[in-house]
C-alpha cells in the first residue's frame, strides 16, 4: 500500500507507508511564542534548519539553471510548495489551550534560505481567534507521520517573547521514549508503526513547551 507523503521542499513523492515509521529527514528547530496585545498570543514563529543530505536533494530538484545555487525565484518556489503541501500536516505545529487544540491560519509566507549547505525555513502561524495567556498552554513541533525528525537541541530553543509570558511557569517536556512505550503498550500497536497519522500517538514522543499562567 502506498500513500502520498510530503518530502517538504523536495515535493510530493510516493513512498511505502511502513517507511514513514521512522525519520528520514532531520531538522534543528527553534520556536518563539510571541505575546500580542491585551494578554493574547500573537503568533508562533518556527525556524527549521535541515540536514545536509536532504538540503542537497532540494538543491538538485529546484536548481533550475544548474548553477548549484538557489536564487530568489527558486527559494520562493520551495516556500510556496511547502506552504501549500504542509497544510495537511498542520505545518508540523501544534498548540493546545487547557488540553484543546488551537486552530491557526495558514502562514502568509514560508521564507526559505540556503546557507552552509543547509536549507533554512522561517514562518509564523497566528491563532484564528484570540488566544488568552491563561491556563495551561502547550506548544510543539513534530511530524505526525514521523518521516521528519524535528529536534529542539536546547530548552532555550523553545522560547517566549513578552512580559506576561515571562512571568508564567515554563516547562520543557522531553518524553523518554522507553517510558512512553512502557506506559502505552496497549495503544502502540502494529497499526501505529504502519500508519502513525491514523493513531495520533506521535505527540507522545515529541518535545514541547508547557506554559502555565
Amino acid at each position: 500500500m502506498n500513500r502520498r507523503l510530503l518530502l517538504l521542499a523536495a515535493g510530493l513523492t510516493s513512498i511505502p507507508v511502513a517507511a514513514a515509521a521512522h525519520p528520514h529527514i532531520f531538522a534543528e528547530a527553534r520556536m518563539e511564542i510571541v505575546e500580542g496585545p491585551n494578554g493574547t498570543i500573537q503568533e508562533v514563529r518556527n525556524i527549521w534548519r535541515f540536514d545536509e543530505m536532504f538540503s542537497a536533494s532540494v538543491v538538485m530538484d529546484y536548481d533550475k539553471n544548474g548553477d548549484l545555487k538557489l536564487d530568489k525565484t527558486e527559494l520562493a518556489e520551495i516556500g510556496n510548495t511547502v506552504r501549500d503541501s504542509l497544510a495537511e500536516y498542520s505545518y508540523y505545529t501544534f498548540i493546545t489551550a487547557n488540553g484543546k487544540q488551537v486552530d491557526f491560519a495558514k502562514p502568509d509566507t514560508i521564507h526559505v534560505d540556503y546557507k552552509d549547505k543547509q536549507i533554512l525555513m522561517f514562518f509564523s502561524v497566528k491563532p484564528t481567534t484570540p488566544l488568552s495567556i491563561k491556563g495551561k498552554l502547550s506548544f510543539g513541533a513534530w511530524d505526525p507521520t514521523m518521516y521528519t525528525a524535528i529536534d529542539f537541541a536546547k530548552d532555550g530553543d523553545l522560547a517566549t517573547v513578552g512580559k506576561d509570558l515571562a512571568v508564567c511557569k515554563h516547562h520543557v517536556v522531553r518524553p523518554d521514549p522507553d517510558e512512553v512505550i512502557s506506559q502505552n503498550q496497549s495503544s502502540l500497536t502494529d497499526a501505529f508503526f504502519n500508519d502513525p497519522t491514523g493513531t495520533d500517538m506521535t505527540k507522545l514522543f515529541a518535545t514541547r513547551l508547557e506554559v502555565t499562567c
